[in-house]
């Protein structure tokens, strides 16, 4: 028998974004193609071949089966068009800024979209950015050295994903359901975003030998990712901003190169947002585990890190106790190929040693993975709903 809830899912997650206990952890989830696997279709299909209505008919169906969560983090749902795949394709390679690779062309067609990361912003294109700012240096240029489209192709295609953006928030809003922005658009910090379009290698040497370069254009570009975000949050009444990073922590760069060319402008952009009453959501893969303590250093309650489980997010909890929330860490690997007492004791551990106190939202490390099973999705949504704070 479920446990009877007091508070409705927005009170429970601001809750825990205060660092107050809630009546049960919250719950989020970043899926998108992982609706598609468990409700017996493609992830080709979800990205082509499928109405708004049938993709919303698939997550209505796990919504019904796991019993449904608090937070969804990028579930966006538009018509698919057999014959114009570039609107399905739109939406990932503005958020990446990088060539894709689709499941049903060049990948087989339940394989997740990837990545086809290579050198398409050159060394010059700082200088531009700095002068133009990103937007309109992605609009007038970028986008077309990463998709065969005319200019009129990919505004009617954004048009189209701009329809599905506004009619999504609209339905998860009557499920009661907290979203962030952008959902829709390029979320990406910065720094993460000149590292996937230079390439990794060409952009640890932009570092080391044309740090002016890097750091005019990482101004600029702060300053105007503060401005939309400010921007679209007042604009949609949203107080959660998604930004994600994968590189800056010290997996990739030693501690000297994060404090130079990372923490200063994420500090910007949290405090500018924080004084709006805008709270950051830093989507955090891979290992942060030395770069935890610098959080500290941010206002009290104004930053959610979103761990992926390479970080230790037992130790960030130590660390970050009373000042900022958690989420995540699930692994994906447990998701997909964990038995479900495995699912259910590994939440349990979170709930009780990062959760307990509050400040913490139960979800996947990452993306909920395509070869996720149903039954380990269900495992997790009802362990948080029907883990008593009593036996904690």
């Amino acid at each position: 028998m479920a446990r009877k809830e007091t508070m409705t899912s927005e009170e429970r997650v601001w809750a825990a974004i205060r660092l107050e206990k809630p009546d049960r952890v919250p719950i989020d989830i970043l899926a998108g193609p992982a609706f598609a696997q468990v409700t017996g279709h493609t992830v080709a299909d979800y990205y082509f071949n499928m109405s708004a209505a049938q993709k919303w008919a698939m997550i209505d169906k796990v919504w019904d089966y796991t019993g449904g969560w608090d937070m969804d983090m990028a579930s966006i749902v538009a018509e698919s068009d057999p014959l114009d795949h570039l609107s399905s394709k739109l939406t990932t390679v503005m958020a990446l800024g990088l060539k894709m690779k689709f499941p049903g062309e060049e990948l087989p067609e339940n394989y997740t979209a990837q990545a086809f990361e290579q050198e398409v912003m050159t060394l010059k294109d700082y200088d531009t950015i700095a002068e133009i700012g990103w937007e309109k240096f992605v609009y007038d240029d970028y986008l077309h050295r990463l998709l065969d489209a005319t200019p009129k192709q990919i505004e009617d295609a954004r048009q189209k994903g701009a329809v599905g953006f506004f009619d999504t928030l609209a339905k998860w809003k009557a499920k009661g359901v907290v979203t962030l922005y952008p959902t829709y658009g390029c979320p990406l910090h910065p720094f993460f975003r000149f590292s996937l379009g230079r390439s990794m290698v060409r952009f640890m040497e932009d570092l080391r030998y044309h740090p002016a370069l890097v750091e005019k254009a990482l101004k600029k570009v702060t300053n105007e990712y503060i401005e939309q975000i400010i921007g679209g949050c007042k604009a949609l009444n949203y107080k959660l901003a998604f930004v994600a990073e994968e590189r800056a922590e010290a997996h990739f760069f030693p501690l000297p190169v994060f404090e130079r060319f990372w923490w200063p402008y994420t500090q910007e952009i949290v405090e500018a947002v924080w004084s709006e009453g805008i709270v950051t959501w830093f989507h955090l893969d891979l290992n942060w585990d030395k770069n935890i303590p610098y959080f500290k250093k941010l206002p009290r309650g104004s930053a959610i890190l979103a761990l992926d489980s390479i970080t230790n997010i037992f130790e960030a909890k130590k660390v970050l106790r009373g000042h900022l929330c958690l989420a995540g860490d699930v692994p994906p690997a447990l998701m997909c190929l964990g038995k479900t007492e495995d699912m259910e004791a590994y939440c349990k551990k979170l709930i009780d040693e990062v959760g307990g106190d509050g400040g913490y939202i139960l979800g996947t490390g990452c993306e909920m993975p395509t070869a996720v099973k149903l039954d380990n999705w269900r495992a997790m949504i009802q362990t948080a709903k029907n883990y008593e704070f009593s036996k904690r």
